[in-house]
């Protein structure tokens, strides 16, 4: 595989999509669970995706249960407290993996070509030390830590950047600002 638009990703009714059909956009890839202390950036994903769609931004969500079952329910009862609870519109995907054996091709890429988080501020680098400690799947170097890892992605292709569980939506709209 050359470049993320040769991925396949897995949509919420059992279908598949080509991630080509993103050439052009403004990505921002999101592990996501419904039952995490971070889901509330449920909302300002959403924020972020009402103000920057028309202009090329698309949020792919992937649900993930591998940190603490924080994502219970199949993809349809995700998909409703989603929309029900925090009016999101964004593309939501299948329930998947991020890290081990199992994960997802997108994000074994997305981890490839992004190891590290940027994380800045003390709270946040504590912050992130004690969730290391707690997440049993994250075992390689570049795995995912938590939920609600953000990755952004240009309108080449290129992931120019991963954010920790910790990073707001809203302190990302600085960087997609710039590729907008």
């Amino acid at each position: 595989m050359s470049t993320i638009y040769d991925l396949k990703i897995k949509t919420r009714k059992n279908g598949e999509k080509s991630m080509s059909e993103f050439k052009g956009k403004v990505l921002l890839i999101v592990n996501t669970a419904t039952g995490c202390g971070f889901t509330p950036q449920y909302e300002g994903l959403e924020k972020l995706y009402e103000k920057y769609h028309n202009d090329g931004l698309e949020v792919l969500d992937f649900p993930c249960d591998q940190f603490g079952h924080q994502a219970p329910g199949d993809d349809e009862e995700i998909h409703t407290f989603c929309t029900g609870r925090y009016k999101t519109q964004f593309d939501q995907l299948a329930k998947i993996e991020v890290n081990g054996d199992n994960a997802e091709p997108i994000f074994t890429y997305l981890k490839t070509v992004q190891k590290d988080e940027d994380i800045s501020g003390l709270k946040d680098k504590m912050a992130m030390k004690a969730i290391s400690k707690i997440s049993s799947t994250c075992k390689e170097p570049g795995d995912i830590k938590w939920n609600f890892t953000k990755f952004l992605v240009d309108r080449k292709g290129n992931v120019v950047k991963r954010f920790a569980p910790t990073t707001k939506p809203e302190d990302i709209e600085k960087d997609l600002k710039e590729l907008m």
